[in-house]
């Protein structure tokens, strides 16, 4: 309701009032309920723009990002985008059963990207079996492809493995790897997406192809 018609409106119920004081009362109730309902109606239409909003937020693809930019999504957004296995060891530093993980025994070549986000971890060639159960590395595709933090949960000091772009927890670090790096990276399968050879050689031809 504008200036001109609020005034309007105080007008005829100044009228109103001298001449039928009852006509003044219905009025003044009529236009009482019209304000309400139409608060009702702004507060509705806010509601479904912050819903709206909160939706496109929550649509947001990781791997659709540059791959230079670092990711931040909330809780909730984490668990629409992982399945309830992911979410549990990527984001609650969760760790699957040993020799239970899809790449533990895999020999697939290509490279092994983070699932939560798709950065580039490791590479098949630096695979190996070091009989633990999960998928070990002796070294990661790039030093800053991973980021490295204390761990002192179960009453113990071990080096926490994170994804360096969306922070995922990945695994642990342990110096009883081969040489030349003596390090094992060992992995969950569950944090890991693998990216074939023959995948990444079909995505470079269809980008020759474009």
């Amino acid at each position: 309701m504008n200036k001109k018609e609020q005034k309007t409106i105080q007008k005829i119920l100044w009228i109103s009032k001298w001449k039928n004081p009852i006509l003044a009362l219905a009025l003044s109730i009529m236009i009482s309920v019209f304000a309400i309902s139409a608060l009702a109606d702004k507060d509705s239409d806010a509601d479904q723009k912050n819903q709206e909003n909160s939706t496109k937020k929550t649509d947001v693809n990781p791997w659709s990002i540059s791959m230079n930019e670092k990711i931040k999504l909330t809780d909730e957004q984490w668990k629409k985008k992982l399945s309830p296995e992911q979410y549990r060891i990527l984001r609650k530093k969760g760790t699957e059963k040993a020799f239970s993980g899809e790449y533990n025994a895999s020999k697939e070549h290509g490279v092994y990207r983070c699932a939560a986000c798709g950065q580039p971890l490791f590479d098949s060639s630096d695979k190996y079996d070091s009989g633990s159960g999960w998928p070990s590395y002796s070294k990661p595709l790039e030093a800053d492809s991973v980021a490295l933090e204390e761990d002192q949960s179960l009453f113990t000091s071990r080096t926490e493995v994170l994804c360096e772009r969306c922070g995922s927890h990945l695994g642990h670090v342990f110096n009883d790897g081969p040489e030349p790096t003596g390090n094992r990276y060992c992995i969950n399968s569950g944090a890991l997406k693998l990216e074939t050879t023959d995948a990444k050689e079909e995505k470079s031809e269809e980008k020759s192809s474009d």
